[in-house]
Order: structure tokens, then sequence, then C-alpha cells
């Protein structure tokens, strides 16, 4: 089964990902990590914004209170309401910066990092508290990508994109724990790798394919069920999005490619083609 899509915010980021829905605001945020620009697109209007960051910027959430959490190369910012920024947590590795994030049902940032050179692992996943205490869930990591819970929260989803796999953990009740890793799909030769994902309210896990040109979804059992189809080749992240979460917002990049399509670094949407899952701000 095919969707039409939209094009949301004709741009050509370098790699353009991370979009995430604000209801508080109406927004749909989105970076490109590589231009170091934190975006805003407001659909009821059109009215975009462009914030440039100090440095690379991985992944941006809402903040409870207002504000935004990122997560930054050399750790996790903080931005107020007023426009300061400070640091909750700060940790310099050379030769790595930060990647995806997500924030896990109880308020705390789950946020990846990789190596550059992607090196194998390289890289990791920490949950952060809105206190500032990170613990390292994930040491072993290339290039940690996706994370997201089912919809009652007793399942993780996770992708480290070379493994070519989707995880599942199941999450602890009373702690939040991670376990008994194990994996959902694999993603076949050929059809690119997974990137960026979000679960739908159905328990189904919707993923870009990085070199795919497409989203895909998985049933919670596994099974592919969709597919959508894009231009692009390079499709990095999506998220469901506008007031009743139904339009699925999807970001791309061009970094790499000599000859890039025309909306290779927009930012595209599959209007009506589904029913997302709010997802909670930052704690902190």
């Amino acid at each position: 089964m095919t969707s039409t899509f939209d094009v949301a915010v004709r741009a050509e980021a370098a790699l353009g990902e991370g979009p995430t829905w604000d209801p508080a605001s109406g927004r749909l945020l989105w970076i490109d990590i590589l231009g170091s620009r934190v975006h805003t697109y407001d659909p009821a209007t059109g009215r975009r914004t462009v914030r440039r960051t100090d440095q690379h910027v991985g992944a941006v959430k809402p903040r409870a209170g207002g504000g935004l959490v990122l997560n930054l190369r050399d750790g996790i910012g903080l931005l107020d309401p007023d426009g300061a920024f400070r640091w909750l947590h700060r940790d310099t590795v050379p030769g790595r910066r930060a990647n995806d994030a997500a924030v896990a049902p109880d308020g705390s940032l789950f946020a990846g990092t990789m190596r550059y050179d992607e090196a194998p692992c390289g890289g990791t996943l920490s949950r952060v508290t809105g206190d500032g205490t990170v613990k390292v869930l994930l040491d072993d990591v290339a290039v940690s990508n996706g994370t997201g819970w089912s919809p009652d929260g007793r399942l993780m989803y996770y992708i480290d994109s070379p493994t070519r796999r989707i995880d599942v953990f199941d999450v602890g009740e009373a702690d939040g724990r991670i376990t008994n890793r194990r994996s959902l799909a694999a993603i076949e030769d050929g059809a690119g790798f997974p990137d960026g994902l979000t679960v739908d309210a159905d328990g189904c896990v919707w993923v870009a394919l990085w070199g795919g040109g497409a989203v895909r979804r998985y049933t919670p059992s596994g099974d592919l069920d969709r597919v959508i189809p894009l231009p692009v080749p390079l499709v990095t992240a999506c998220a469901f999005g506008g007031p009743d979460l139904t339009d699925l917002y999807v970001t791309t990049a061009r970094v790499g490619l000599t000859s890039p399509h025309p909306l290779a670094g927009s930012l595209l949407v599959v209007p009506g083609v589904g029913k997302g899952v709010p997802q909670p701000p930052f704690a902190g």
C-alpha cells in the first residue's frame, strides 16, 4: 500500500533529521545535524524559523515548562524559553558526535552518539534525567539511531543502523531498565539501512530507510505491512504530527550525493496516514 506525500518545507539540509511534534506550540521541530541548525515549522500558518547552534546537533526535543533539550556534539544542552543556553551534561570525546534521541515515557532522554567515522563500538546510548544524571545503557554501538516505545511503555524499539536490524527490549515496570534484547525485523540487502523510527497508536513501528528511499511500517510481530516510497534516497527519520497526530512527517538528507534530487534535504509529509502517540516532553 502506498500513500501520496506533500512537501512541508522545501530545503537543502545536508542531514535533515529528528522530526518531533511539539503540541504546546503546534509546531514541528526538526534539525540539520551537519548544518548545525534547529528548524521549526507551523503547518497551520506555514511559518518557519531557523536557529543555528554552535556545534553539530543530533536531536532536539521539547522540555516540560517550555524550552528545548538538545543532544549536541559535546553533551546535553538546555535552551530556555528566553533563548538562554546552558549545559546539563558535558562529555567531550574527540571524533564523536551526538545523533538521534528520544524522550521516554518517564520524561528522561535516551540520547545516542556515534563516531564521525562510524567505527564499530564507537557510540553509545545513554539515559539522561532532568537533574543531569547520565547512565550509559549501551556502550558498543556504531550508529545510534531510532528509539521509541510501545503505547503501553512495556517495549522499547532501537536501531543501530549498520546492524540492519530493528531491535526490541523489554522495559521494567518498576525501574525502566531495558532487558532481553532481540530482533523485531531485519532490513534485507539492497533496501537501505534503518535510520529513525516512530511508533503509532496500533503499536506498529515506522522506520525510515537511509539509502532505501522509503518509510516502512512493521507490525508488533515484525511483519512488514506498509511501504511508502519517496523520491529521495536518503530518508532519515519520521514522526507523527498535526493537531490529531495523523500526519507523518519525514526528514531527508543530501550529504554525499553528487546529483541530489531537488527535494533532497526537504521536510516531507504524508497526510492522514495513521495515528501517532503523544510524546512526553523532557522532564528537565
